[in-house]
């Protein structure tokens, strides 16, 4: 290699690994300090949209349990408040019970229906006074509590709501559940289509609605040949129908073959040959519609406004016995619905909070510094500055043998 001046080439490859070693140890420097492995896009593009991503659903899971705990503290309070109308009913109870009796004079039914006015008075007042971060509880509208990991598809709103409590309603009274029985549909026996030495004769029957029963008589034969015939029993599923048929062909050897085709419906098939039709003379089938539940709404519970009941006497004395005792239950009802509520939500609450966790792990190991490595790297990379310092040093000095040439 020729000697000369105009550019000293071992100086800039020496220049050059020293500024990528500086760039590195600056960046393992900026690892160690943040303890973060990804501090720009430039370090790891992907891995900082996954790492943020997750994030963003570490930060929604970490809401929605605190959600789901505010709404159990809502719920909660609600729960207090009905104990202490449930204790209120409870000495209404007995005050009923007490004025029943013949032996008390009219001042002293008097004294108890001043108590129970008392606690009629204060059952209303609790209804309207209890509260929770200044937004009333008993209202009978719906509160929405949300829990989410930041995406639609992750989203549940739980709508939990907590019926009136006034005088006019105390408790909430359980809904009436109405079971309709089903009703049995005639099949209209269908009409084979024709058979050919190349395509079956099949009888459709007409849908059934889904988890009704077929039963009746059947009769198919096949052209003129013996009819196989037999019973359904009532309440046979359409499966179990079609299970029977096949059994009976079967033995038949006659070639039919019964199925569920499109839409629940009966099918027979004959064999594929021509004057095979199938005949359905004597068959006399029917579908019953399974049993249908309806519930009604959950109503309003015992109105002590009512005139039979809003005063204690002699002579109302049993009717309210009778109500309060009903009102106790409807407050119980409603603390159950409550409880089943409290436990939904603390469900959620933890689910919540473990995928939080989990979330966060998975963020770490993508975003934090690995330590050991980093390190590692330091080490070396301070190893390699040094050494490309005095590299850059000597291939400056090596251009000053020129000037002996010169002397």
């Amino acid at each position: 290699m020729s000697l000369g001046v105009l550019n000293n080439i071992a100086a800039m490859y020496a220049e050059n690994n020293l500024n990528q070693t500086q760039s590195n140890l600056q960046n393992t420097l900026t690892q160690l300090s943040s303890g973060s492995r990804i501090n720009s896009g430039s370090d790891d593009a992907a891995g900082l949209a996954v790492a943020d991503d997750l994030q963003a659903n570490e930060a929604a899971l970490t809401q929605s349990s605190q959600n789901a705990t505010s709404g159990v503290s809502l719920l909660q309070t609600a729960d207090g408040a009905l104990s202490q109308v449930n204790n209120l009913l409870n000495r209404a109870v007995t005050l009923a019970t007490e004025a029943s009796n013949g032996t008390l004079n009219s001042n002293q039914v008097s004294a108890a229906n001043q108590e129970y006015q008392n606690i009629l008075g204060e059952v209303g007042n609790i209804g309207s006074t209890t509260n929770f971060n200044s937004n009333s509880v008993f209202t009978s509208t719906a509160t929405d509590i949300v829990v989410s990991d930041g995406t639609s598809a992750g989203t549940t709103t739980f709508a939990d709501t907590i019926g009136a409590l006034t005088t006019a309603s105390v408790g909430i009274a359980a809904p009436t559940t109405t079971t309709t029985a089903g009703t049995a549909t005639a099949f209209t026996n269908p009409t084979a289509t024709s058979s050919s030495s190349s395509a079956a004769s099949v009888a459709t029957y007409a849908a059934t609605a889904a988890g009704s029963t077929i039963s009746g008589a059947f009769s198919v034969a096949v052209g003129s040949g013996a009819a196989v015939t037999g019973t359904i029993a009532a309440g046979t599923s359409l499966a179990n129908t079609v299970s029977q048929l096949n059994t009976a062909f079967t033995a038949a050897s006659d070639g039919v073959v019964a199925s569920i085709g499109t839409g629940n419906k009966l099918v027979l098939t004959g064999p594929v040959a021509a004057s095979s039709d199938l005949v359905l003379t004597g068959t006399s089938l029917s579908q019953t519609t399974a049993a249908t539940t309806t519930t009604g709404a959950i109503g309003a519970g015992v109105d002590f406004t009512n005139a039979s009941i809003s005063s204690l006497t002699a002579a109302s004395a049993q009717t309210v016995l009778t109500s309060v005792t009903t009102a106790i239950g409807d407050v119980a009802y409603q603390r159950g619905i409550i409880g089943a509520d409290v436990n939904q939500l603390n469900a959620a609450a933890n689910v919540a909070s473990s995928e939080s966790v989990n979330l966060t792990s998975a963020s770490s190991s993508v975003m934090s510094t690995d330590y050991g490595q980093a390190t590692s790297a330091m080490a070396s990379e301070q190893v390699l500055s040094q050494t490309g310092i005095s590299a850059l040093a000597q291939a400056n000095s090596v251009q000053q043998e020129v000037l002996k040439l010169l002397q």
